[in-house]
């Protein structure tokens, strides 16, 4: 692109637009010439409108598994926009949103039975907090609580936000929000419990019921245990991100304790919503998350990758027992009051139909064991970096967290902004990532080779070999 034209886009963004989780006025102020134009994007590649690559190392924030152009989504989309590109949900349907939901219904725990549409992964999250909610005003008991943990993200709505438990996002808005318990969260690096004559960095390894680490007691588990013990006559469900809390910088859980969170809220009675928005699709080496400790909640949330990165979608899926409880005689007012106006939108169905059909027929799920262990190999070699305090791996996510001190595992001032300059700088070897806090974030495409996957570990290496 010209320059002069290059510059009158990226003043009239700076002087237009407000971009989301990002301090606007490092924004306006950083190089005039910084602003990365995405023009054109094929395969886990995106181009600049100067023509210069990049591997997309986060699928263009978590959604787009199975690459850019893909052609087979491409043609579906292309298809459906002959026929009808939307339809209002409220009392009519259509044929993709029919096909996709025995589509999801083949492939989800066999528990799930009905499929509720929405547009992101917030909403989806919000249905089934108010479904819980009111599924227990039909039962006559009164549940007004959730139970959630520390460090927790289930997206930016008020609902989402009250079961949130990441203090950066949500402490602001507390005074808006419902309240909800909140155990401690599974993250075992910075655990306060960690036996101090544990060294970090903290070697992982895997023990049955509560001993889910090296010097570990498992008081994460035991305070939901304790929380839901206490208070389950009040707490309308449970929520969960299955293996990893994506948004709080890859926290993955411990073998074996998503299996046992599930059990204690069946102990109890308390409903269970296992928010599969990031970890579904594929991510972890399953089709879902739940599957590797073949848990059945009531509810999953489902978003991002379920279109492949190209169009807004989102669904909560449940049981017949939830959804049985909601019918009734027009006058009792039983209907769930909710929805959107581009519920189920025809154009976003006939690509998740797409995606699905792909995963299916090329094997995607067996070639994603490949590259989690090419994945592995790379970050088993770079865990020994003197800045790196931690890695954690849950199928194609990662978290790399940076550290001042690997003996101590103390952290930089936050002042320095280490990470972001990791990945301000890393782009110049022609690679995207990001980062939360000063913990950097690799969110694979399921169709990454071995060689992009070892450049952008080389490329982390180099950066990190510059602070």
């Amino acid at each position: 692109m010209d320059n002069r034209l290059k510059e009158k886009y990226i003043k009239l963004d700076k002087k237009n637009i407000w971009h989301p989780f990002t301090q606007m006025a490092d924004w306006i102020n950083d190089d005039p010439n910084k602003p990365l134009i995405i023009d054109k994007a094929k395969g886990v590649y995106l181009y600049d409108v100067d023509g210069r690559q990049y591997i997309d190392g986060i699928s263009s924030l978590w959604v787009n598994i199975l690459g850019h152009k893909n052609s087979l989504i491409d043609n579906a989309i292309r298809e459906q926009i002959t026929k009808v590109s939307h339809s209002t949900f409220l009392g009519l349907t259509h044929l993709p949103a029919i096909e996709l939901s025995e589509k999801l219904l083949n492939i989800l725990p066999k528990n799930l039975n009905k499929i509720f549409y929405s547009d992101n992964g917030s909403t989806a999250v919000e249905v089934a907090l108010k479904m819980a909610y009111q599924y227990w005003q039909f039962k006559k008991e009164k549940r007004t609580m959730f139970l959630s943990l520390k460090n927790a993200y289930h997206g930016d709505t008020i609902g989402a936000v009250s079961v949130g438990g990441t203090e950066l996002f949500h402490s602001r808005f507390r005074s808006l929000l419902f309240k909800s318990y909140f155990a401690m969260s599974p993250y075992c690096y910075r655990c306060k419990f960690r036996t101090k004559s544990i060294p970090f960095p903290l070697t992982a390894k895997n023990f049955k019921n509560h001993n889910f680490q090296v010097g570990c007691k498992g008081e994460c588990i035991k305070q939901v245990d304790e929380i839901l013990g206490k208070y389950s006559k009040k707490i309308a469900a449970s929520i969960i991100e299955p293996l990893n809390q994506a948004a709080s910088g890859m926290i993955v859980t411990p073998k074996g304790y998503l299996s046992e969170y599930a059990k204690l809220c069946k102990k109890y009675g308390v409903l269970l919503i296992c928010d599969e928005v990031a970890t579904g699709f594929g991510r972890t080496g399953k089709m879902f998350a739940v599957e590797h400790e073949n848990v059945h909640p009531d509810f999953i949330c489902l978003s991002k990758g379920i279109t492949g990165g190209y169009l807004p979608l989102a669904v909560t899926a449940t049981t017949n027992k939830i959804y049985n409880a909601f019918l009734g005689k027009y006058e009792e007012f039983k209907t769930f009051f909710h929805g959107h106006s581009y519920t189920a939108n025809p154009l976003a169905c006939a690509a998740a139909n797409a995606v699905i059909d792909i995963l299916k027929e090329d094997n995607i799920l067996q070639k994603v064991d490949i590259i989690i262990k090419n994945l592995e190999t790379e970050l088993k070699e770079l865990s020994s970096h003197i800045k790196i305090g931690n890695i954690r791996q849950c199928g194609v996510m990662v978290g790399i967290e940076i550290v001042e001190d690997k003996k101590t595992g103390n952290p930089y001032d936050c002042k320095l902004k280490m990470g972001a300059k990791i990945c301000s700088r890393i782009r110049k070897q022609g690679i995207i990532i990001r980062n939360l806090g000063d913990t950097l974030v690799l969110f694979l495409p399921l169709i990454i080779t071995k060689y992009e996957i070892s450049k952008i570990i080389k490329a982390i290496k180099i950066e990190l070999d510059n602070l």
